[in-house]
């Protein structure tokens, strides 16, 4: 009774084993971004009436399309007061092209004293396959998008230098007074330090105020705040702390 039940398992686990490995034949493409955008944020300058962005296909073989759009801040997708130009368009095999961001005249209802927020959407379609049990996969890339009024160019060599922090209770409050988005991607003790355990990126809306999750303990005495500029590079922000209160002191350019 024993050897029937052991070798009524194996066949049955040799089956299971057999269905996944012919499973996974079936749905295991190669999984990449075809289409590829040339950064990793955009920023529409409010002195600009439109602003291009440079696309490429990098698969060497296949044609693919990409399809384009603008959301809201609420993800919602729009086509004013930005809209994209072609929506849809083919790239042929290493092929490169644009898409353009065009501002309509909605756009002077936007506030012309801070940042406004967006998405930028970048969709690949991949050819129609015409071979049998093919799992084709559209990848989407998304990233943020700033309307940045020609009122504030001036202040966006010097903003670093407005933020501060203050201790609210075990927490560390990052009140951005300026006219601009702030990213924090990470925190530090020290500038060649390691990141803080725990730590989450947050995002800070013009004019506002955030909270970071992580104990003010943990940040020491001098806190380095990492933050994203418009190329995607991560300057370092180290304060000097005194009672609750604490006041930029150095901001180092590293690219990383």
């Amino acid at each position: 009774m024993i050897k029937r039940n052991e070798s009524q398992n194996m066949k049955l686990v040799m089956k299971n084993v057999g269905a996944i490995m012919l499973l996974s034949t079936l749905i295991t493409p190669s999984v990449y971004a075809a289409v590829s955008l040339d950064r990793t944020r955009v920023v529409y300058e409010g002195d600009k009436k439109s602003l291009s962005l440079n696309i490429s296909n990098d698969n060497k073989a296949l044609p693919y399309l990409a399809q384009s759009w603008v959301e809201d801040a609420q993800g919602n997708k729009i086509n004013s007061p930005l809209t994209v130009l072609p929506p849809v368009q083919r790239i042929e095999p290493g092929a490169k092209s644009q898409v353009k961001i065009q501002g309509l005249a909605a756009i002077n209802s936007l506030p012309q004293d801070r940042e406004s927020l967006f998405y930028f959407n970048l969709r690949e379609i991949p050819p129609v396959s015409d071979k049998p049990n093919t799992l084709q996969i559209a990848l989407q890339t998304r990233i943020k998008m700033f309307y940045r009024p020609a009122a504030i160019l001036k202040d966006l060599e010097t903003w670093p230098q407005k933020i501060t922090l203050t201790k609210v209770g075990d927490r560390f409050q990052l009140n951005n007074p300026t006219a601009f988005f702030i990213t924090i991607v990470d925190a530090s003790r020290t500038v060649k330090g390691d990141s803080i355990t725990g730590f989450e990126p947050i995002m800070v809306e013009p004019q506002s105020h955030a909270i970071f999750k992580t104990s003010a303990s943990a940040f020491g005495n001098s806190p380095v705040l990492t933050y994203i500029n418009d190329y995607g590079a991560r300057p370092k922000v180290q304060f000097n702390c005194s009672g609750s209160s604490c006041q930029v002191a150095t901001i180092t350019d590293r690219g990383e």
